[in-house]
């Protein structure tokens, strides 16, 4: 009882501070799922992943990406397609350290 009592005394006391809003329970944030049980939460990001395999149709090799890529539409697509495909495998490697330091 203690703990909803502070919680709530915290909430009034930041809403007079900033603009707030109560969205309920997170469930997708940054790429990021989360899913609760009575003893746990879960967080995994299956669905940014599959999002990333379905934007590059599976193509591995950075040069295989721009050529299929380019002859499909004549627009700079290295410009634009590839340096966003790269920052998401970046923030993905940020995000989960067991592929980023894969051996």
């Amino acid at each position: 009882m203690r703990n909803e009592t502070e919680k709530v005394a915290l909430k009034s006391k930041l809403t007079t501070q900033l603009e707030m809003k109560n969205l309920g329970k997170l469930k997708y944030f940054f790429g990021i799922d989360v899913a609760y049980s009575k003893m746990r939460i879960f967080i995994t990001q299956r669905k940014y992943v599959t999002s990333l395999l379905k934007e590059t149709s599976g193509d591995v090799e950075p040069q295989e990406f721009l050529l299929k890529k380019s002859s499909e539409e004549n627009t700079n697509v290295e410009k634009t397609q590839y340096p966003i495909l790269v920052g998401k495998l970046v923030y993905l490697s940020h995000m989960r350290l067991d592929i980023a330091y894969a051996k």
